[in-house]
């Protein structure tokens, strides 16, 4: 009978698996957030907005990631206007702007010769792809990750209660939404190779979901949705392993079922509350 240790004897697997770990790592902390303050849905539209970027940088090419931060950014930056100048409502602007950028991305990389694995690759990832500097370049995004969620804390706990306090505080409620954003955006194109666009947000929602019932702090719930992010990267890879489904949606559907599980565990526990009755 084969060990469940057996796939992470391989080097590319292990690679995978830090990757992973280190997308996990960051989705956690910023899905936090996310999750918090309810902005879901602009992730999903990040995830959609980088394409046209890694299409073009595929077509021609070039770095892959700095193609899809770069289209993210701008995608960033068309929402914030649209919310603040448009007539429209934000989740309309941010609807249609995605599927705006989604129908650019595959129109651009249509132009490849190999469209179908280009396409497959941009929408669903390729972890068991990850090179040495990939690792590096995640290793990077973790550290600044870390670096601004520290020094904003304060800020967005304010913000994401009540910007106006924020603002009387002099905690600058606009420009911790920016730094929010930019994030979201970097938790995002970071976990692209992981997950892929259209998968991202299940690796940045899921294990701050299931960390939610389990703690009473937004530093702890980081904690736990970290841990719980890279035990769903280590099942996905396991079961893609085993099961010979690609890797990337196994994550996926590894953090959703965490998250089910937590949730399921949690609704059967009594609260104080209503133990007290």
């Amino acid at each position: 009978m084969p060990s469940l240790l057996e796939p992470f004897t391989t080097e590319f697997v292990l690679r995978a698996l830090l990757g992973g770990a280190l997308a996990a790592f960051i989705c956690g902390i910023v899905g936090t957030w996310v999750v918090i303050r309810g902005m879901a849905f602009l992730g999903e539209a990040i995830g959609h907005g980088m394409l046209p970027g890694v299409a073009l940088a595929t077509v021609v090419g070039a770095p892959v990631m700095a193609g899809g931060a770069v289209s993210a950014i701008v995608m960033s930056a068309m929402i914030g206007v649209l919310q603040r100048r448009g007539r429209l409502s934000a989740d309309t602007s941010i609807g249609l702007l995605f599927v705006a950028m989604l129908s650019l991305g595959v129109i651009i990389v249509s132009h490849s010769r190999t469209f179908a694995t280009d396409a497959t690759t941009m929408l669903f990832g390729d972890i068991l792809a990850l090179t040495a500097p990939d690792l590096v370049t995640l290793a990077l995004a973790a550290g600044v990750t870390v670096l601004v969620a520290v020094t904003l804390h304060r800020s967005f706990v304010a913000v994401a209660f009540d910007a106006r306090i924020a603002q009387t505080l002099g905690l600058h409620p606009r420009f911790a939404q920016l730094a929010l954003v930019g994030l979201v955006t970097l938790a995002v194109v970071a976990s692209y190779q992981a997950v892929g666009s259209l998968l991202v947000v299940g690796l940045l929602l899921a294990p701050a979901v299931a960390a939610g019932p389990w703690t009473r702090s937004i530093p702890a719930r980081m904690v736990l949705a970290v841990g719980f992010g890279v035990v769903a990267v280590a099942c996905g890879l396991t079961g893609s392993w085993f099961l010979g489904t690609a890797a990337g949606a196994s994550i996926a559907a590894a953090a959703i079922a965490l998250a089910a599980v937590s949730s399921g565990i949690a609704s059967l526990i009594p609260t104080h509350s209503e133990s007290g009755s």
